[in-house]
Parts: C-alpha cells; sequence; structure tokens
C-alpha cells in the first residue's frame, strides 16, 4: 500500500493511504480509521494556522528581551523601526493581532460620537466584532465595495457629513488591501491613492488595513511602502502568510503611534517580555515575504481545478494572491465542509460562498489531495 506519511503533533507518523487506491481492503481500513478519528491532513481555512518555521522557532529561543511596556525589550523595538522603515513610515507599534491594530488605529483617530466610512464589505466593519461601536463609541458608516475591493472617489466624498449637530462629524477613512471579501483582490498604488486623495480632500485622516499588504506587494511585484504612501496609518499581520505565531504591527507619524500605544495600554495589551514572539516577526520579514508567491501560484492551480469541478463556481482570473472565494449552490456550503473534513480537509463552512486560503506549511501534494477530496464531495453534491 503506498500513501503519504502525516507528522502530527507529536513523534507518531501515521501512514494516510492514497485515495485513488481505495480498492485495497487494507487501505479502507486505515482510511475508515482516519476518517473516524477525525484527522485533518490539509487545514485551508487561513493562513493564520501557519506555524512558525524552524528558524523562527530558534530566533524566540534566542531572543534578547526586556520590558516592552517601559519600551527596552531590543527585539520588539527592532520589529517596530523594521516594520516602520518597510512602509516607509516614523513609527511601528508591536500588537496582538490585526483586529486591535486596526482598534487602537480607528481609536487613535476618532473620538465619541465620530464618524468612520469604511467600505461595507470590509474586515473592520464584518469581522472584528464590532469593537469600534462598543469600544469607541464611533459610528461605522458603509459605503460601497465594488467587486475588487475599490471605494469610488465620489461615493467616498459623498458620504462625509456636512457640519451639522444632526449628524455625527466624519473623521476618519478605513481602506483595505488586499481585500478579503473580494479573493483577496491587490489594490495597485494608484488606487490607494485616488481613494486616500478622496478622503484627505474632505479633511479625514485615511488608515489602511493592511493584514495582507505584503501579499499585495508581492502579487503586484511593488515594494509594500508604495501602497502605504498615501494613507495616515496601517496595520499589517505577522501571524497570516508571514507565518508568525502571533501579532501585528500598526505604523504611522510618531505623534499617532504615541496615541495608539495609550490605546492599547487602555485595552490590556501592554506586553512584558514579548520580544520572544517578536523575534519571530523579524525573521518573518527576511524571509517570508517573497515566498508568499509560491502561495499566490498554489491559489490559482486550485481556482483553475475547481473551476472544471461540477457545482463550483469561480473565476481564475480573479485570483491575484493567496485567497480563493467560490460559490457552491445554495445552502450546500456547510454540508460540503462538513464532508470534506471527514475525508481530511479543514475549510470554513458557509452557505453558498465559501474559502479556500493557500499558505506555508502545505505542500503541492497536500493541496492535491485536497483538490481530490473536493472534486469528489462536489460529484456527490451535484
Amino acid at each position: 500500500m503506498h500513501g503519504v506519511v502525516l507528522r502530527v503533533e507529536s513523534p507518531v507518523e501515521i501512514e494516510i493511504p492514497d485515495t485513488r487506491n481505495m480498492a485495497n481492503p487494507a487501505a479502507r481500513r486505515i482510511w475508515h480509521q482516519w476518517r473516524t478519528n477525525g484527522m485533518i491532513r490539509v487545514d485551508l481555512r487561513s493562513d493564520t494556522v501557519t506555524h512558525p518555521s524552524p528558524e523562527m522557532r530558534q530566533a524566540m529561543y534566542d531572543a534578547e528581551l526586556g520590558d516592552d511596556v517601559y519600551g527596552d525589550d531590543p527585539t520588539v523595538n527592532r520589529l517596530q523601526d523594521r516594520a516602520a522603515e518597510m512602509l516607509g513610515k516614523e513609527a511601528g507599534l508591536f500588537v496582538t493581532s490585526g483586529t486591535q491594530g486596526n482598534l487602537v488605529s480607528v481609536l487613535s483617530w476618532a473620538r465619541r460620537g465620530d464618524e468612520v466610512l469604511v467600505g461595507d464589505q470590509c474586515h473592520i466593519m464584518n469581522n472584528e466584532a464590532g469593537g469600534t461601536m462598543v469600544l469607541g463609541s464611533v459610528v461605522l458608516y458603509p459605503i460601497k465595495t465594488d467587486s475588487f475591493g475599490f471605494l469610488e472617489p465620489d461615493i467616498i466624498q459623498a458620504a462625509v457629513k456636512p457640519r451639522d449637530y444632526h449628524r455625527p462629524p466624519t473623521r476618519l477613512l478605513t481602506i483595505e488591501n488586499t481585500h478579503n471579501a473580494s479573493s483577496g483582490r491587490a489594490l495597485t498604488h494608484d488606487q490607494m491613492k485616488t481613494m486616500a486623495d478622496a478622503g484627505h480632500e474632505k479633511g479625514l485622516k485615511v488608515h489602511l488595513d493592511g493584514a495582507r499588504i505584503f501579499n499585495a506587494a508581492v502579487a503586484l511585484d511593488v515594494p509594500a511602502s508604495d501602497l502605504v504612501e498615501h494613507v495616515d496609518s496601517a496595520t499589517f499581520c505577522l501571524s497570516k502568510g508571514l507565518s508568525c505565531p502571533i501579532g501585528s504591527v500598526v505604523v504611522g507619524s510618531k505623534d499617532f503611534i504615541d496615541e495608539a500605544d495609550r490605546w492599547r495600554k487602555m485595552l490590556g495589551a501592554g506586553m512584558r517580555q514579548v520580544g520572544i514572539v517578536a523575534a519571530a516577526g523579524l525573521v518573518a520579514l527576511d524571509t517570508m515575504i517573497h515566498r508568499m508567491q509560491e502561495d499566490h501560484d498554489s491559489a490559482r492551480h486550485m481556482a483553475s481545478r475547481m473551476a472544471e469541478m461540477p457545482g463550483i463556481s469561480v473565476d481564475p482570473e480573479r485570483i491575484q494572491t493567496n485567497i480563493i472565494r467560490f460559490d457552491v449552490p445554495a445552502h450546500k456550503g456547510n454540508e460540503i465542509a462538513a464532508r470534506l473534513k471527514e475525508d481530511g480537509v479543514h475549510i470554513n463552512g458557509g452557505d453558498s460562498d465559501l474559502r479556500i486560503v493557500t499558505h506555508y506549511g502545505v505542500s503541492n501534494d497536500d493541496y492535491d489531495f485536497a483538490l481530490v477530496a473536493l472534486e469528489r464531495v462536489m460529484k456527490a453534491i451535484a
């Protein structure tokens, strides 16, 4: 029996039979046991499921530490300075997550009762638990997003409220790149400038949710600083495609970062010897950015294969980065996800809009395994 070896978080190695050799009774028996045990071979729910590289783990072990609340953790300081330099901003702040990075940024720019313009399909609006509204008492005003994640400048400017005590004053525009809900589309330098200029002309500050900004930079073959040039602040995640276990970085002017640091402390996120995780971020910025192209290539390969499967609607030409959003028959999404999980492939469920995210730590054989499983499930569903 020929199969693949699955390494799990233990010294045990388990041989998984090839799904195309199920005529063998022994293979069927082992496959059934594997499914019954609920083991996952390929996890494509998100790039947040990545594990740190061996080099990151070594750097974490060797990290020089201090107390970051006092500002004297040398590893954190190096990470913050490096991130700011790479993105062309004055200063940086290490935070626990992308959600927290966006939260401290919004709270630094807007006060209670102020209005923040957001895209109606953006992550801040739809996937961050309403934190800006609950903790900041700001008003999020959603505006129409096109299918590429772009906000038209006339729509931005029309949404800015005139001075009127009946209405909240508009203070901030937030934009997103890459755009998660648009299958990870990468917005160009010109598109970023157009949106930022529309906000600045109306007196707004502009914040970028750049959770995957390095994916955008790789896809467009430009420095990340080009895409951040015209915004006032930005957040990017270390724990997604960069494969770190924890953390994000906020960048902006020194005054802005001082205010964001105060909000971080207020939220209970002043960390101490946090250089032990910041060390992974330094390694990631040196070693993980260029390899993102592998994830993008894998996503396009998968999307091309998926487009040929019954019951799946996906346009491979729209896949620029590492996110594949695809449609399946109405009310079948959760069933498809459940059946895939039984076969060792983990994706998030949904009604009819599903997502696959390619990332570090998944091999070409793993992607092919997932495609075989998905085709089998779709034929059964269809």
